[in-house]
C-alpha cells in the first residue's frame, strides 16, 4: 500500500515561517497530483495548494503570495513553504496525493501535522 508521512509542523510567531514536508512511500507507479489541505477547529477542510506532475500549481486565495508548494518527483515528496504566517493559518495540515500503485488510482491522505501561529 501507499503511505504519506508529514513533518515540519509546530508553533511559530505571527510573521514567521515554517516548511512542511510530505513523503509518499510504498508500491508507487506514479503520482499525478500532490497537495496540502488544512482544517481549523470548527471549520471544514480546505485546499491550500496543489501541484501536478508537470509542475503547474494552484493556491487558495488566502495563501497566495505567502505559501509556495513544490515537489521532488524522484523522492515522491511535496513541500509547503509557508511565510508571513498569520494566526488564521493555525490548523492541522494534511498532505494529499493521487497515486497509481499496484491497484487502481486512489486518493491518499497523510495523518496531519499541527501548525499553530501565535505570539
Amino acid at each position: 500500500q501507499v503511505q504519506l508521512v508529514e513533518s515540519g509542523g509546530g508553533l511559530v510567531q505571527p510573521g514567521g515561517s515554517l516548511r512542511l514536508s510530505c513523503a509518499a512511500s510504498g508500491s508507487i507507479f506514479s503520482i499525478n497530483v500532490m497537495g496540502w489541505y488544512r482544517q481549523a477547529p470548527g471549520k471544514e477542510r480546505e485546499r491550500v495548494a496543489a501541484i501536478i506532475n508537470g509542475g503547474d500549481t494552484n493556491y487558495a486565495d488566502s495563501v497566495k503570495g505567502r505559501f509556495t508548494i513544490s515537489r521532488d518527483n524522484a523522492k515522491n515528496t511535496v513541500y509547503l513553504q509557508m511565510n508571513s504566517l498569520k494566526p488564521e493559518d493555525t490548523a492541522v495540515y494534511y498532505c494529499n496525493a493521487g497515486v497509481t500503485s499496484i491497484g487502481p488510482w486512489r486518493n491518499y491522505w497523510g495523518q496531519g501535522t499541527q501548525v499553530t501561529v501565535s505570539s
